[in-house]
């Protein structure tokens, strides 16, 4: 695994324009904000599992329906292109939340 140059960054941001580059350059950053908690909830479960797998895990905070990851890989001190595609997974995993029609807990019988 390797350190991502600069125009390799500026590159993989480009397919991730909700992302902020951390103003190091060493971390890309992003809010989500879900319909409620267990929303929320889900999808960083979804997102651990993908972690997981990868032995490359965020750092993230979730404050209701809101969810903070960072990617950076620290043995790099910078991006690798795991956090790029880790990054990626998480937009895909986050558009499956709107794309599915929502049946919130409350409106269950």
């Amino acid at each position: 695994m390797r350190k991502l140059d600069k125009t390799e960054t500026a590159t993989a941001l480009n397919s991730l324009p909700a992302w902020g580059l951390a103003q190091d350059g060493c971390a890309i950053q992003r809010d989500f904000e879900l319909a409620n908690f267990i929303q929320a909830f889900s999808f960083m479960t979804q997102i651990a599992m993908a972690a997981e797998t990868r032995n490359h895990h965020p750092e993230w905070s979730n404050i209701y329906n809101r969810v903070s990851i960072t990617w950076t890989t620290h043995d790099v001190n910078g991006l690798s292109d795991l956090d790029i595609a880790l990054a990626q997974y998480c937009e895909h995993a986050f558009a499956n939340y709107f794309a599915a029609s929502t049946v919130l807990v409350e409106d269950l019988p």
